[in-house]
């Protein structure tokens, strides 16, 4: 499956993001939901900005963004959000 490789407290960790989202447009939205934030998520989020900004350097893998949901009923707003912006 899909993982994002990531460092914390100097150990090399992977972890699986909760959602890939292809979007009308093509673009691909890494969706994390989260209740509570840590040290360890916003490392997560981190590389995995690192990662979408360089896979969308590349251009050969199309266009990617990401997003944290902290709450169930934010998730229709965060995908409208990425739907209007190409990019984002």
């Amino acid at each position: 499956g899909f993982e994002i490789i990531y460092i914390y407290r100097g150990v090399v960790k992977k972890y699986r993001p909760d959602f890939l989202i292809r979007l009308k447009s093509g673009k691909i939205l890494v969706l994390e939901t989260k209740g509570q934030d840590n040290e360890q998520n916003q490392t997560k989020r981190r590389f995995l900005d690192e990662w979408v900004n360089a896979v969308n350097a590349h251009g050969g893998f199309g266009k990617w963004c990401w997003d944290v949901s902290k709450d169930p009923g934010d998730i229709k707003d965060v995908l409208g959000r990425h739907a209007e912006t190409m990019n984002a």
